[in-house]
């Protein structure tokens, strides 16, 4: 049965595909369809904060700094090829005579800006990991460190007004890489795009769980002195998952762009970085499908309950991400696992058991 298990979870990757890029399309309406694919961008970013957290050990409670590179990397590029060849409006609102800032100019290129949104996270990931890896900061200290790092970023981003729109941000994209954003076709098409790239981040991290790195970074999360002692570096291992995480938070800020239309500090501070947290911890963290299912879900609660209960949804929210914690540690991922061991041996179902539960779902 074990041996069969990463074949399910393909199985099951193929069955998502089928349901987002064919089924989606085709049963949802254009609103529905656009929320689907906003959904998918935490999701995206989801199945890293997995790889990091889940099977890494690392809270990377900071994301919010690569969702943001990889959208204001987007959102200049849009925003310049909206505006051709004059300033973007709100840079003339606030300065009718400044001239376009430097570091906007590559970002006509849509070369560059592809290019930006994948270099860009890893080198700071790199950098930032290299250094507090190689110091052996773990922990509380480490996920401290990395919320302070997106509060701190969201500051700089509201005070340049003129730089990047401040607390308004940028918005009022006209198109995408040429193609018309108010056309629905093209609507569809980006996402299509966010749906693939979705796709794509699950069949990659499934292929990591499956080789000698996922086993290196599980055993470095659970015994990281033991693996130091059978020669392995834990901090570069670490440093591997948390620059792909990295780079799957840059490509789902850079896909939200197009689809949501607007990007603020909002979405890249603490809040949100919280919130992808929460969505993964739902979903249950060490899972394959866990992260993605959970933030889709944060992300339609949000939506639908958050729309029309702000307040309420708060609450609701930090209720369930405290009974999950407390009762199902694993997320809800691991609600399978338990009801099969109760049905095994509903007589004589002890703790062990339901702890072996868990950890086969660990493991998967």
């Amino acid at each position: 049965m074990t041996k069969l298990k990463p074949w399910l979870s393909l199985s099951g990757i193929g069955v998502f595909a089928v349901l987002l890029l064919a089924v989606a399309p085709l049963m949802l309406t254009d609103h529905w369809l656009n929320n689907l694919g906003k959904y998918c961008c935490w999701a995206i970013a989801a199945v890293g904060i997995g790889l990091a957290w889940g099977r890494g050990g690392m809270l990377v409670m900071g994301q919010g700094v690569f969702f943001a590179l990889g959208a204001y990397a987007m959102a200049m590029h849009l925003t310049l090829e909206t505006a051709g060849d004059r300033i973007p409006g709100f840079m003339v609102l606030y300065d009718p005579l400044a001239p376009l800032p430097v570091f906007w100019e590559p970002f006509r290129s849509a070369g560059f800006t592809l290019l930006a949104i994948v270099v860009l996270p890893v080198v700071l990931a790199g950098v930032l990991g290299y250094a507090l890896f190689k110091r052996r900061v773990k922990g509380a200290y480490f996920a401290i460190l990395s919320q302070a790092l997106a509060v701190a970023l969201a500051t700089l981003i509201s005070s340049t007004i003129r730089e990047t729109g401040g607390d308004t941000g940028l918005s009022d994209f006209k198109y995408f890489f040429g193609f018309v954003l108010n056309d629905p076709a093209n609507k569809q098409l980006v996402f299509l795009i966010a749906a693939t790239l979705l796709i794509v981040c699950l069949l990659a991290v499934w292929q990591l769980y499956r080789s000698r790195f996922g086993e290196l970074l599980v055993a470095t999360r659970d015994a990281e002195e033991r693996v130091r002692f059978l020669g392995y570096d834990p901090a570069n291992v670490k440093l591997v998952a948390f620059v792909v995480a990295a780079l799957m938070a840059s490509i789902a800020g850079a896909m939200f762009v197009p689809i949501v239309g607007i990007i603020t500090p909002a979405e890249i501070g603490a809040a949100a970085s919280i919130l992808m947290i929460a969505g993964v911890a739902l979903g249950g963290r060490a899972s394959l499908f866990g992260p993605a299912l959970g933030a889709m879900a944060v992300g339609w609660g949000q939506s639908s309950l958050g729309s029309t209960w702000p307040d309420g949804w708060t609450y609701i929210l930090g209720l369930l991400f405290i009974v999950v914690i407390l009762f199902l540690p694993n997320g809800l991922s691991s609600l399978p696992a338990r009801f099969a061991a109760m049905r095994r041996s509903p007589e004589r179902q002890t703790v062990p058991a339901v702890a072996a539960a868990e950890l086969e779902e660990v493991r998967a």
